[in-house]
């Protein structure tokens, strides 16, 4: 396979967060996380499930706003990928990398479809598409944005070996052009840029206080009452 290259980001920075903390619902779930991933690396974030990798991941992309701590850069320049593809069962792969294209400003999709072997599906709605190979098109869009920072929630979920293979080319020429990558995965990669994070040391205290939430404090405490089982009026509800 050519080998993939990207134009190089001019924009590359460093990501620093910095006494980070955030939460799931109303439970504290990470406390005091500090990392910094320069341009052209990788942090792989290891955990068990449940521990606090999604969580992590949603804060630094401001999809859930951190309880406390700094984030040096803005969203603008991050592109988030999770557990849901993004793509529109309606659309052809061509259509879905179109519209990506013309909401980030990109000119052409060649690269992606190449990328990720989509050029035989090109025609294809992806209704019809196996769960790899919608896969395989969300994972497109990470070169039609175009951004420096990407945020990985489990990216190789129903991908084959030789498509995970493919991916971490493509995250390897990512890095390369200066990027970097923020990774919660259980497979490994092999990337020769890659560094790992074990998030189960910033787990929250089981004895923390409850995160300040701004629909107590607006007024919705009555509601927080009915739901704990202790009236407003100091009775308790059965």
């Amino acid at each position: 396979m050519t080998a993939l290259e990207l134009a190089p980001y001019r924009d590359a920075a460093p990501l620093e967060v910095r006494d980070l903390a955030c939460r799931r619902g109303e439970r504290l779930i990470l406390e005091g996380v500090e990392f910094s991933v320069p341009p052209g690396r990788a942090l792989i974030l290891r955990a068990p499930n449940g521990a606090g990798k999604t969580t992590l991941l949603r804060a630094v992309a401001r999809l859930t706003p951190p309880v406390r701590g700094t984030i040096s850069l803005s969203p603008e320049r991050m592109t988030w990928f999770g557990h849901a593809d993004g793509v529109k069962a309606q659309l052809t792969v061509t259509e879905n990398l179109d519209f990506w294209a013309r909401v980030h400003g990109s000119d052409t999709i060649a690269p992606a479809l190449a990328a990720f072997r989509l050029e035989d599906l090109a025609d294809r709605p992806a209704a019809y598409l196996s769960a790899g190979q919608r896969r395989r098109l969300g994972l497109a869009r990470l070169l039609v944005a175009r951004r420096p920072v990407w945020l990985l929630d489990e990216p190789t979920v129903s991908l084959d070996s030789a498509t995970v293979a493919t991916f971490a080319r493509v995250v390897g020429a990512h890095l390369a052009a200066g990027g970097l990558a923020l990774i919660a995965t259980h497979i490994p990669l092999g990337l020769d840029e890659e560094d790992v994070l074990d998030v189960t040391p910033f787990r929250a205290r089981e004895n923390a206080e409850r995160a300040h939430d701004p629909f107590l404090d607006a007024g919705f405490a009555p509601m927080a009452g009915a739901r704990d089982g202790t009236a407003q009026d100091g009775e308790t509800r059965p």
